[in-house]
């Protein structure tokens, strides 16, 4: 969900920028120019964290959470029935609506708020290249052969090869370095006419520094997430601070060349162009050697206590860069608990046939997954949305009977569980239960009187074992497969059904048989169709439909299942007759 993106990219890049701030102030003797600067990388990896393929952060249950939890209302539960076996009427649905904080309108507001302000992001960054293009364009080439020596005895005193293009423009009052794969350095036109060879000297050391240390590289990764981040007030401060470290780090990388009797021109030079323009004016795409007249004055003190970095000075400054990247990694688990909003199947194979099924989908959004056994051969429609992990709803109830009669909390003859006099809306939950007469007829009740039986350690454990999806249950232990924190993909329904059909799973043969017997739901021509519909009711709305199974054929079985999502007309009768649909024009059932 965006919602959830936004709070943890927020978290992630405040949190980070206060770690820095805290380490600069405290540690600021302990730290040298280079290492203040470079502890702003930090803040770079923490903001490239949330856009991180979840995959990379996925520690389990550990660290999760989960924001569509329940709001604190009286808890009620929701299911899809089935009715008998014989019957006929298995697709009826009974759907009681679950209680969510419903931030749907929030997550769309809020995404189109970031959406805006990126977009106006994008076209400021426009308007500055379109300026500093405009810079290139008036950029002559230098013909004084005198500052064309000095500017190549400067590349070499800094060992740099490459060819660099350096002019003059009369559209700007200080020097600028720009550009990554053509470099440029330009001057303001003129410029030999106010300033000493000595001061070109020390602009040429400073703006080949800049190029050194690929600052130009550096400008456009700032741009970038400055527009991801523009909704953050402290991404923005950092960078403000960020770019005042690089311009003191190459302050001091030039001192390093110089001789100490060279430092207080240098600082003049400076000041020079903080006099002819006190603010700069090409935004972050550019290297400007100026700055404002509060930026130049930490500058100029800098300068002013200049002393060359020790190997004490550096050694302390690699510990605390190492211990600020400690505190940051402390924020993994938050980035991993993200990874549980937005779940998704990480699914290849090579045997895979895409197919347009999108006719029997009209109005919803949705997935079909069949598995040939005998293929061994996936057809899918819609991959993409086959492989988003939802709430399972009462397909999980296939998995509940299974691990409670593994645990021994029931047998296949002795199932019964007393009903607990409460009322609810159908009458055939308001009695007592077998496994049989609560299967048929969805009873969630019973279930959950399962899984309370089993206990949430021993399904955990069971979930994992079997690879269940995200296998969550932080939404509690009569909640958690409600629309809730458990969640899985088609894909996954199918792979999981496939292995439990045909004992893969390590259970026992005879409780794999018990719920194979359970979930059957009709026959017809020598075909035997089994499975079990799911429904997700939200605030009083169907938004998920299931319907998941299997049909055994004379020669061969077909695994199948199919989910639909919309915002109010999802059910697992609706899914059951789009998969029924699709089974009888390929001619399975």
């Amino acid at each position: 969900m965006f919602f959830t993106h936004l709070i943890v990219s927020f978290i992630v890049s405040s949190f980070t920028f206060a770690i820095i701030t805290l380490f600069r102030k405290l540690f600021k003797k302990q730290l040298s120019a280079k290492w203040q600067y470079n502890l702003w990388f930090i803040l770079l990896i923490a903001l490239t964290l949330p856009f991180i393929p979840n995959h990379f952060f996925d520690f389990g249950n550990i660290f999760t959470w989960d924001i569509d939890q329940g709001n604190g209302s009286s808890p009620s539960s929701g299911t899809t029935g089935n009715q008998t076996l014989t019957d006929g009427n298995w697709m009826r649905d009974f759907t009681i609506s679950v209680n969510r904080l419903d931030l749907t309108l929030l997550n769309e507001i809020l995404a189109a708020i970031w959406m805006t302000g990126m977009l106006v992001m994008i076209a400021l960054t426009i308007h500055a290249w379109l300026k500093l293009k405009k810079i290139k364009d008036t950029t002559s080439s230098l013909r004084n052969e005198e500052i064309l020596d000095l500017f190549g005895q400067c590349k070499h005193r800094l060992n740099i090869s490459r060819r660099l293009i350096i002019g003059e423009s009369p559209l700007i009052k200080s020097p600028l370095t720009f550009g990554i794969f053509k470099t440029y350095v330009v001057l303001p036109s003129h410029f030999e006419k106010w300033l000493s060879m000595d001061d070109i000297k020390y602009i040429f050391l400073h703006e080949l520094n800049h190029y050194k240390s690929k600052d130009s590289v550096m400008n456009y990764l700032t741009i970038f997430y400055q527009i991801l981040y523009w909704f953050n007030p402290f991404v923005w401060v950092a960078f403000k601070e960020m770019r005042l470290d690089r311009e003191i780090a190459c302050d001091a990388a030039v001192l390093n060349s110089l001789d100490k009797n060279c430092y207080a021109d240098y600082g003049n030079t400076i000041i020079n162009f903080a006099d002819r323009s006190s603010r700069p004016k090409y935004f972050t795409l550019v290297n400007q050697l100026n700055g404002s007249k509060e930026q130049i004055k930490r500058r100029i003190t800098r300068i002013a206590s200049f002393t060359t970095e020790s190997k004490l000075m550096k050694l302390k400054s690699i510990a605390i860069f190492m211990l600020v990247g400690g505190f940051v990694a402390t924020q993994v688990p938050i980035v991993s608990a993200m990874a549980y909003d937005d779940n998704r199947y990480e699914f290849e194979s090579e045997r895979i046939v895409n197919e347009d099924l999108s006719r029997y989908f009209e109005g919803s959004k949705g997935s079909f997954v069949l598995y040939d056994l005998q293929a061994d051969q996936y057809r899918i429609y819609n991959e993409n949305q086959s492989t988003i992990r939802v709430s399972p709803d009462s397909t999980y109830k296939i998995y509940s009977a299974l691990f409670a009669l593994e645990s021994h909390v029931i047998t296949r003859d002795s199932s019964t569980i007393r009903w607990n006099g409460k009322q609810y809306p159908y009458d055939s939950w308001n009695m007592d239960q077998n496994l049989s007469t609560a299967m048929k007829n969805s009873v969630t009740w019973y279930f959950q009187a399962l899984d309370e039986k089993v206990g949430m350690d021993t399904i955990q454990a069971y979930l994992q074992q079997i690879g269940y999806g995200n296998y969550n249950l932080s939404g509690g232990k009569s909640q958690f497969w409600l629309e809730s924190s458990l969640k899985i993909s088609p894909i996954e329904q199918v792979q999981l059904l496939k292995a439990f059909y045909t004992n893969e799973l390590g259970f026992n043969h005879n409780n794999v048989q018990t719920v194979k017997e359970m979930i059957k739901l009709e026959g017809k021509d020598g075909a035997i169709l089994s499975g079990k519909t799911g429904t997700g009711s939200v605030n009083g709305k169907n938004i998920n439909g299931w319907f998941v199974g299997y049909v055994e054929g004379k020669t061969n079985t077909y695994f199948f299942a199919t989910n639909i999502q919309n915002k109010n007309s999802s059910s697992g009768s609706k899914a059951a007759k789009i998969t029924k649909s699709i089974l009888r024009d390929k001619d399975i059932y």
